[in-house]
């Protein structure tokens, strides 16, 4: 497997980034991009999500890797939860919500499984090296 020298090697981040288009995208729309409060909050929390990924690798340590991947997993949750609101209000079709909705469970599971394995390895382990074996 191919050594992980960035944040931008991760799939988690890469995942991240591409619910953060599809988030921007569907926000744009006459509807939603009025509703400036929950706009501003979904897009901050899927921003999050992403940027907790960067963060978190870029401290170069396992403990706080671990840390901010489990924040990035929280703003993950709350993007949505947002969705739901922006369902109910009619912003989105269920289909949008659905498929959304679907990106981020996924995203979570694999933040999830993520931040198990790196649990395996000792507090003081260099992210770097531990994530050099998986993405």
């Amino acid at each position: 497997m191919a050594t992980v020298q960035q944040f931008e090697d991760l799939h988690v981040w890469q995942d991240a980034r591409i619910l953060v288009r599809e988030i921007y995208q569907v926000t744009k729309q006459r509807v939603f991009r009025r509703d400036f409060g929950l706009r501003d909050q979904i897009t901050r929390a899927a921003t999050s999500t992403m940027s907790n990924i960067a963060e978190g690798f870029e401290r170069g340590t396992r403990k706080d890797f671990i840390r901010f991947l489990n924040m990035a997993k929280g703003s993950n949750g709350e993007a949505r939860s947002q969705l739901y609101i922006a369902l109910d209000q009619e912003y989105i079709e269920q289909k949008t919500f659905e498929d959304l909705r679907q990106s981020v469970l996924a995203l979570s599971r694999r933040l999830a499984k993520f931040i198990a394995y790196l649990e395996k390895y000792p507090k003081d382990t260099r992210i770097r090296n531990v994530a050099s074996t998986r993405k």
